[in-house]
């Protein structure tokens, strides 16, 4: 019975030894972007506030994309629709439920696409009420009460008076553009009229031309616009669609990529990073500019949260592992020492 319990106590004892050396060597083959060589970090994403400052004001309002600029913004993003009669107006879902009084104003029309809206119909509508009601990101309460009264007066932006925020702050533009259904009367043209406003707005250079439709034609009309890719591609595709920029989600680029892409003037911005620990990683792994939710707070964030050469990161580990042996050790010598008194006791 004695050899039995030996057994079995070498066995345990064996298998936690071997757990435990293989989280010592865990370390050894982690990787993290920010653990760099000393001066190779770049310089910090720029930021684009995304549908403006949506934790500060109503999304894709006026409003939203002033707080954006004020909270240090270096670009802002939004979403482009055309009314029924022509107007590109600003409004990131298909329908104009959640984020106005459509309800309200018009109960039979809340699920119809927004598109098919007038513009003079789209005035109608309060854009801000359900930001204060609903409170998407908890940040209600710590608004002002002016900030209240100004986000509860706001409408429906038409891309022209956001263009004109952008232009008179200086700041880069990217949006998206969405096709209007079948059957709308500018269901052909609603490139052509987008970008007219755009040249009639703006400096085409501030502007990161997203949409992929027809992209050739709208190159050709306006080659100062910054092409911008919503996709990964070849570096001579991209090169030949006039790309200088892509846009994609953070979870679909690492820094190998990123660094490919750069050293052919292509750079990359990710979306949506709105935590400051993951602003770290996209400034680590190298990204131009990150599309963002919290402009207020990653503008304040002036180096990464965790950075450290290879050498330092060795370091830290083999004195933790050290420590974590040496008091492992003490422990079972300990354990030893007392079994050892007791069984000197017993006899």
């Amino acid at each position: 019975l004695n050899g039995s319990i030996g057994r079995f106590t070498v066995a345990v004892l064996g298998l936690f030894l071997s757990v435990l050396f293989s989280l010592y060597l865990v370390p050894l083959g982690m990787y993290s972007p920010c653990i760099k060589e000393a001066g190779t970090l770049g310089p910090a994403p720029a930021l684009i506030g995304h549908r403006g400052a949506p934790m500060l004001a109503p999304e894709n309002t006026l409003m939203s994309f002033e707080k954006a600029v004020e909270a240090g913004g270096a670009g802002l993003e939004t979403d482009v629709t055309i009314s029924y009669d022509g107007v590109p107006f600003l409004m990131h879902d298909t329908t104009l439920k959640r984020t106005t009084n459509v309800a309200d104003v018009f109960p039979n029309q809340t699920h119809q696409d927004a598109s098919m809206f007038t513009w003079a119909e789209l005035q109608q509508l309060n854009a801000g009420d359900w930001f204060l009601s609903r409170d998407p990101f908890g940040t209600v309460s710590s608004m002002s009460e002016m900030d209240r009264a100004w986000a509860q007066n706001q409408s429906v932006p038409s891309l022209a008076q956001f263009l004109q925020v952008a232009a008179r702050s200086g700041r880069l533009v990217l949006f998206d553009l969405r096709m209007p259904p079948y059957g709308h009367p500018y269901s052909q043209t609603y490139i052509n009229t987008t970008l007219q406003v755009v040249k009639a707005n703006i400096n085409s250079s501030q502007v990161l031309w997203l949409p992929s439709a027809d992209r050739e034609s709208v190159q050709a009309m306006d080659p100062d616009l910054q092409q911008t890719s919503g996709e990964k591609a070849s570096i001579q595709e991209l090169m030949d669609g006039h790309i200088t920029r892509l846009n994609l989600h953070y979870s679909t680029m690492s820094q190998q990529q990123i660094s490919k892409y750069r050293s052919v003037n292509i750079t990359t911005n990710l979306y949506v990073i709105s935590q400051p620990w993951l602003y770290t990683l996209g400034w680590c792994a190298g990204a131009q500019s990150v599309t963002t939710n919290s402009v207020h707070v990653l503008s304040g964030i002036t180096k990464p949260l965790f950075l450290m050469t290879p050498e330092d990161y060795n370091l830290m580990w083999i004195l933790t592992d050290a420590v974590s042996a040496f008091l492992i050790i003490s422990i079972f010598i300990f354990h030893w020492c007392v079994d050892s008194l007791d069984a000197l006791s017993c006899s």
